[in-house]
């Protein structure tokens, strides 16, 4: 397997350079702190580290947003993260607002993307609600392993004002979190977006993360072929065509919404 890993060294620079990030950024929007929604997952819990550290904890409000889908485990990492970092937090349930948008329009009862898609929407809504509240940007906590393939919701978890990690693969989120202090079993905990129940990242992608990262680094970012990253990596050619395709479809999830040209 291709070894992503940072050094030392490049782990303190992506460390200051993440932190400064966040501060620069609240700053520059006038801002008086930030909004992030705690998942009980490794990315938004390393970018609530990070952002603790840039911001100070008085400065930070997580919410963490239950849905009918959400295990009980992962809401209780989430308020475990908040209460170790010390920041204020407040649980809001979704289901009631999920299921008063499938009740004005039926049909799209029992459509698991569809309706896993408005937890996401839902989701961002509440996030920006207080933001604007409170006058704070949202963090996002989207990895570069992510944006890559469009594994996220559009105007869902997409919708942020910026995002933190998103020059690091999912190895490397690993990585940094261990560095920062993040306990084991939350850093090496199994990612899922619970959009619907049973949900996991790398069962839906179809591919685990430390492959998916392998064939964005070196065939999507990087400059080898189709077969000499199969050989490379070690996975046949058709998950790199995979990982390619994945890419080359979300490319309008990367972008601004497109207008015609003049």
């Amino acid at each position: 397997m291709i070894d992503l890993r940072l050094s030392e060294a490049e782990l303190d620079t992506a460390h200051d350079r993440i932190t400064g990030f966040i501060a620069d950024t609240v700053a520059n929007a006038g801002a008086d702190g930030a909004v992030l929604g705690l998942s009980g997952g490794i990315d938004s819990t390393l970018t609530a580290y990070l952002a603790v550290e840039a911001l100070g904890k008085e400065n930070l409000r997580g919410l963490v947003l239950p849905g009918e889908v959400s295990s009980e485990a992962n809401m209780s990492d989430a308020e475990r993260v908040a209460r170790d970092l010390e920041i204020e937090y407040d649980v809001i349930e979704i289901n009631p607002i999920v299921e008063s948008f499938v009740s004005a329009v039926p049909e799209v009862e029992g459509d698991q993307v569809a309706v896993g898609n408005s937890r996401a929407r839902v989701r961002a809504v509440l996030n920006y609600l207080l933001a604007n509240h409170e006058n704070r940007i949202v963090l996002g906590t989207g990895n570069r392993a992510e944006a890559a393939v469009g594994y996220y919701t559009k105007y869902g978890d997409g919708a942020v004002d910026c995002l933190p990690i998103g020059n690091l693969y999912k190895q490397q989120v690993r990585q940094l979190a261990h560095h920062v202090g993040v306990a084991e079993d939350l850093a090496e905990k199994t990612p899922t977006a619970e959009l619907w129940e049973d949900q996991t990242d790398e069962g839906e992608l179809g591919i685990d993360y430390d492959t998916l990262d392998a064939v964005l680094a070196l065939h999507i970012d990087g400059p080898l072929s189709v077969s000499a990253t199969s050989e490379a990596v070690g996975c046949g050619e058709d998950v790199v065509r995979d990982v390619r395709a994945l890419y080359e479809r979300s490319a309008h999830k990367r972008a601004m919404p497109p207008a015609p040209e003049q």
